[in-house]
C-alpha cells in the first residue's frame, strides 16, 4: 500500500471514538499563559487544526487485524525494509528481526498507535527515505562494528521500537506547538511530521553510527534527541534536505556527549519509559 493510500483511508475512516481519546493541551493559565504569548511559539493557524486533530486520533487508533488497510500497511514495512517479494504472517518472530520486542507489533504501538506504523511506512516507501530507512535497518543489525561479541550485541539496536520512541517525540512537539511555525509556512501537518520523523531518524544514525554507539547509550541519546525535536525541528529538516540532497549537512546541530554512566557489557536494556515524556500525552504515555 502507498502512503497516499493509506493517510486517504484514515482521512475518509470513522475515528470517533480514536477522537474522544484526544486530550486537551494544557496551556496554562495567568502569567504562563500571558508569557506564552508574547514568548512562545506560534499557534497553529486554523484552517491546518483539523489536520492536526487527524494526526493525534490516528494515534489513538490500536492495530485492528480486522481492517484490512492495516495489515497491509505492516505488511508493506516488511516487504521494503527486508527486500522481499511475499507477505509473512500476522504473527511470528520475523517481526522481532524488524526491531519489534515480539511476535505481535501492535503491542508495540502504545502511545502512537497507526500513526507509528503510518509513519514507518512514509519512511520506507517515499523514494527521498527509502535509502535512509535501509541504512539505518541495516546499521541496526550490523555483526560487524566491533571485535567483541558481546559488543557487537550491544551495538545492534531495534529498529522499529527506536521509530516508535521518535513518533512519541514528533507527537510531544506536535501538541506543545512546537511544529506550528514550519506547519504554517508549509501549510501542511502531516507532511511536516512525517519530515521530522525521518529527520530525527537521521539524526540518530548519525550520532550512533559516528560516535559507535551501544544500547546501553540509547535512553540518553532519544533523551537529546527528544530535546532536539521540540527546540530545533527546523535544523533537523534542514539536516535531512541536506541529506536528501546529497549535500553536507553543516546543521550545527549539537552532537550527545557520552552518558555520565553506562550500562554493563552483556546487561540486558528495558526500551520501557527510555525517554518519557515532560507532559502527558494523549492516551497511554507509557514509552517502548
Amino acid at each position: 500500500i502507498s502512503f497516499p493510500e493509506a493517510l486517504r483511508y484514515f482521512q475518509t475512516a470513522d475515528l470517533s471514538e480514536c477522537r474522544k481519546k484526544i486530550r486537551a493541551t494544557a496551556r496554562g493559565r495567568g502569567l504562563a499563559a500571558l508569557l506564552r504569548s508574547l514568548v512562545g511559539p506560534p499557534r497553529l493557524q486554523p484552517r491546518l487544526r483539523g489536520e492536526r486533530e487527524l494526526a493525534l486520533a490516528v494515534a489513538q487508533c490500536g492495530l485492528d487485524d480486522e481492517e484490512a488497510v492495516h495489515v497491509r500497511i505492516l505488511q508493506t514495512i516488511y516487504r521494503k525494509l527486508t527486500r522481499s517479494g511475499l507477505g509473512c504472517p500476522r504473527y511470528g518472530p520475523h517481526w522481532e528481526e524488524l526491531g519489534f520486542q515480539g511476535a505481535d507489533p501492535g503491542t508495540d504501538l502504545r502511545g502512537t498507535g497507526m500513526l507509528g506504523l503510518l509513519q514507518l511506512l512514509h519512511l520506507v516507501t517515499d523514494a527521498r527515505t527509502l535509502p535512509l530507512a535501509r541504512e539505518i535497518f541495516r546499521l541496526s543489525r550490523h555483526e560487524t562494528q566491533a571485535p567483541a561479541p558481546t559488543l557487537v550485541l550491544l551495538q545492534r539496536f531495534p529498529f522499529c521500537i527506536m521509530s516508535v520512541n521518535i513518533t512519541r517525540m514528533v507527537l510531544q512537539a506536535l501538541r506543545e506547538d512546537r511544529l506550528s511555525r514550519e506547519c504554517n509556512r508549509r501549510q501542511q501537518v502531516m507532511a511536516v511530521l512525517n519530515d521530522l520523523h525521518a529527520a530525527a531518524f537521521l539524526q540518530l544514525y548519525r550520532v550512533w553510527k559516528g560516535q559507535r554507539k551501544t544500547i546501553a547509550d540509547s535512553g540518553f541519546l532519544l533523551k537529546e534527541l527528544e530535546l532536539l525535536t521540540k527546540t530545533k525541528p527546523k535544523q533537523l529538516l534542514k539536516s535531512l534536505e541536506a541529506y536528501v540532497h546529497r549535500h553536507p549537512a553543516s546543521d550545527g546541530l549539537q552532537r550527545p556527549s557520552p552518558p555520565s554512566a553506562r550500562g554493563r557489557a552483556g546487561e540486558e536494556i528495558d526500551f520501557t519509559a527510555v525517554c518519557a515524556p515532560h507532559v502527558e500525552l494523549e492516551g497511554e504515555a507509557r514509552l517502548i
